[in-house]
């Protein structure tokens, strides 16, 4: 029987591309996000690739939801392998003395309190089997701060704390946690932070080569395949010309 992954945010991004390159991989999938067309769509490309898919649409910012998602598992979908902690984002580039409350919100709905929800539906049926894991995107964000970055840097750090408390709670059931903190990354990550300025988003990456969702799904499939025995706790991945979260080599051009 196939190993099953459950990723959030599945319908963009690093978590389309992470189903993707699980599904070609042997994984069986539940996919999940709010745009029910794009989750059915994902699902039937999944398909073809000759994995089993449940496309589950909700927001992970619900708890009712997520609760009602995971109670409604049934058979073998239960017995969930690998959880991929993906659904989040930023808004908004404010200083924190002009930051918008509503912006502040979703970001700690949708980053930290949704995956908290998420990990409080499924850790109990990997504690019940005493295996699995758990893989919380992070960011580079939740090791640096940067201008403007405040209440996003503030989740992604809570995010990397609670991939090391994940771990250490679910230690004595067998269950590893892998904090995944990404540099820049080209998604629709941008244009959701500049709240549609597709211009101002191309801008994020002009002059350099970024990560691609695939780069990142690569390295999520590297750790969920390693040996039982072997834990890859953090890592830290960024495109070549960026050092850090606040110095980027823009002299190359995008290839």
């Amino acid at each position: 029987m196939n190993k099953i992954a459950l990723i959030t945010g599945a319908t963009s991004g690093i978590g389309q591309a992470t189903a993707e390159k699980l599904a070609g991989n042997g994984f069986d999938l539940i996919i999940t996000g709010r745009r029910p067309e794009r989750l059915e769509a994902l699902a039937e490309s999944l398909r073809k690739k000759g994995a089993k898919v449940l496309p589950l649409c909700f927001d992970v910012r619900k708890p009712e939801e997520v609760k009602q998602a995971i109670d409604s598992l049934e058979g073998n979908w239960k017995t969930i392998d690998v959880l991929v902690n993906n659904a989040g984002l930023a808004v908004g580039i404010s200083p924190i003395q002009e930051g918008l409350a509503e912006d502040w919100e979703r970001m700690i709905d949708t980053n930290v309190k949704g995956l908290l929800y998420m990990t409080r539906a499924v850790a109990p049926l990997l504690t019940a089997r005493r295996t699995g894991h758990i893989v919380n995107i992070a960011s580079i964000a939740g090791k640096e701060v940067y201008p403007g970055g405040n209440v996003y840097c503030a989740t992604k750090h809570a995010v990397d704390a609670l991939s090391k408390a994940m771990r250490t709670d679910l230690l004595a059931y067998n269950i590893r946690v892998t904090n995944i903190a990404p540099g820049m990354v080209e998604t629709e990550f941008s244009l959701v932070r500049y709240k549609g300025n597709s211009e101002a988003a191309g801008n994020v990456y002009k002059g350099l080569v970024p990560l691609s969702g695939e780069d990142i799904a690569d390295t999520i499939l590297f750790a969920v395949t390693r040996p039982p025995h072997v834990c890859l706790n953090d890592i830290v991945i960024m495109p070549t010309a960026q050092a850090n979260a606040r110095d980027v080599n823009r002299e190359t051009e995008k290839g």
